[in-house]
């Protein structure tokens, strides 16, 4: 698989690289640590070197498993988790304090086994601490050895750049897809003046735009997206019309949606490196072929027109959960 740098940091890994959330948490019951580590390490044989987890992502069981799955090729693998939640659970809110930066990375470490951190992300900002100094402590932790990029996920283009003031900023990861396109209007622009690159979770959508999910499909009770507007069962029948276009499109193209919507995503910038997950190697192996799938102009104008004049329904996040997002 080729390989890109994220923004001007020196930071290189795979073209596509691997969510691993669902492998413990928020998409119903996980597989088996055996499944998992399986998955993990068949990812690494067929190229991905760019691994996401955070300390919130279980808690704390992602961090375990990624730390027991990529012991033996450490060296080989950059290596991404995020702080900010209090105790590691979302639901008992945000904490950004240097002193709990801190203790999470050295938790870190330890369930990671690994003396380094390679991307350290503030998972959501904490609007009770400012940013320059979560900049701050992450910039003394990177001193030390204990980290070596700072990264933010789902901040604001004004917070963005007092971060990177005070300590550059490699990566911003938010969401970004086919059917959310918000971060091209502000972000973009920031992360291009900057030399940031960029990291969208959720390439596909949360499995939709693979075609998948329809109004019929019932997801689990511990499934995160029965929570989400967009997931509702009648917003799930109104945005079929996405999927159609991009089944549409895959057709003539022999190809699969699910590579159509993540080489679309790879088409945007070249500091742009997509971390679709999924719990199947199958999967793993149709998501990572979409890196051969190169869009022509012509291409991406066709998705482009396709989609003008669809207006996807639903919000992404329920309102508690969207003031957590930064603006």
């Amino acid at each position: 698989m080729k390989t890109r740098k994220l923004g001007n940091s020196g930071l290189e890994v795979s073209a596509l690289g691997l969510g691993c959330m669902g492998l413990s948490f928020a998409y119903g019951p996980a597989p088996s640590k055996e499944d998992a580590i399986n998955l993990l390490r068949k990812a690494f044989e067929l190229g991905v070197t760019f691994f996401d987890t955070a300390e919130a992502y279980g808690p704390f069981k992602n961090e375990e498993l990624l730390g027991e799955a990529l012991a033996p090729i450490r060296d080989q693998v950059v290596i991404a988790t995020k702080f900010g939640f209090e105790q590691g659970k979302t639901d008992m809110g945000l904490n950004s304090r240097p002193d709990n930066i801190r203790k999470v990375a050295d938790a870190a470490l330890q369930r990671l086994r690994t003396d380094r951190i390679d991307l350290y992300y503030q998972h959501r900002v904490d609007p009770k601490v400012p940013i320059e100094d979560v900049a701050g402590t992450v910039k003394d932790l990177i001193r030390e050895g204990k980290v070596k990029y700072f990264g933010m996920s789902e901040a604001g283009a004004q917070t963005i750049r007092r971060a990177h003031a005070e300590q550059p900023v490699s990566a911003l990861q938010s969401e970004y897809s086919l059917w959310w396109r918000e971060q091209e209007q502000q972000i973009f622009p920031t992360l291009e003046a900057l030399g940031i690159g960029f990291v969208p979770f959720s390439p596909l959508g949360r499995g939709f735009l693979t075609g998948a999910v329809n109004e019929n499909t019932k997801f689990d009770k511990t499934d995160f997206r029965n929570q989400l507007p967009r997931f509702a069962e009648e917003n799930r029948k109104a945005n079929q019309v996405v999927v159609e276009k991009i089944r549409a499109f895959a057709t003539v193209k022999n190809v699969t949606p699910a590579q159509v919507a993540l080489a679309w995503v790879l088409a945007q910038k070249p500091w742009i490196v997509p971390i679709p997950g999924t719990t199947k190697i199958q999967r793993l192996e149709e998501n990572l072929k979409a890196e051969q799938l190169i869009l022509t102009k012509a291409d991406l104008n066709e998705i482009e027109n396709a989609f003008s004049g669809i207006e996807v329904q639903g919000a992404r996040y329920p309102q508690q959960m969207q003031q957590s997002v930064d603006r």
